[in-house]
């Protein structure tokens, strides 16, 4: 069994930028720079003989590359101070279109497609236990925080296991999006 999600690579600068807004909560658990990332599709545990399948499919996605800018700061989970910290992505079309055209083409090999909305975003904290008043606070405090624009121009299929210090993702595939599709 392998654990798979689809996700778009953040540049360093940005990764750097995101980082910088660590600290502060008590509870909380940072996201290292080199594991952030957006997720356009979590897959989740799979057989390896689906995982060439999966390849295949993310290889016929075709799109542009685009350019992402990073606006706000949420939560997920309001009760007991949330289970995460995100900052979120600015309204792309491109974006959506990319979102779209992976969902069909996993689905075609028979990966559900994901029934909740796409809110794009980049994990930055997980929440064990935290203030929801410290938690409320930060996400008052850091609400008008933007990033970008930042370049995308291949998706990623990664895998991710859990450590004892927390998971680690690993690049299994890149796939180039290519210009005028």
């Amino acid at each position: 069994m392998i654990r798979l999600f689809v996700g778009l690579s953040v540049s360093e600068v940005i990764r750097n930028r995101l980082a910088a807004l660590s600290g502060g909560i008590p509870g909380a658990r940072w996201i290292a720079p080199k594991n952030m990332h957006i997720t356009l599709k979590f897959i989740g545990d799979i057989e390896n003989g689906l995982a060439d399948d999966i390849d295949i499919a993310l290889q016929a996605v075709r799109a542009n590359p685009m350019e992402l800018n990073l606006n706000g700061v949420g939560v997920f989970g309001k009760k007991h101070g949330g289970r995460l910290i995100w900052v979120g992505v600015q309204s792309n079309d491109a974006l959506l279109r990319l979102y779209g055209k992976v969902e069909v083409a996993l689905n075609n090999i028979g990966i559900a497609r994901e029934t909740r909305k796409f809110l794009p975003h980049v994990t930055i904290a997980r929440l064990r236990n935290a203030s929801a008043a410290r938690v409320e606070a930060f996400v008052a405090e850091h609400a008008a925080f933007t990033a970008g624009p930042f370049g995308v121009s291949e998706i990623t299929l990664f895998s991710s296991y859990l450590a004892t210090s927390g998971a680690v993702y690993r690049a299994e595939a890149k796939y180039s999006l290519q210009r005028n599709i």
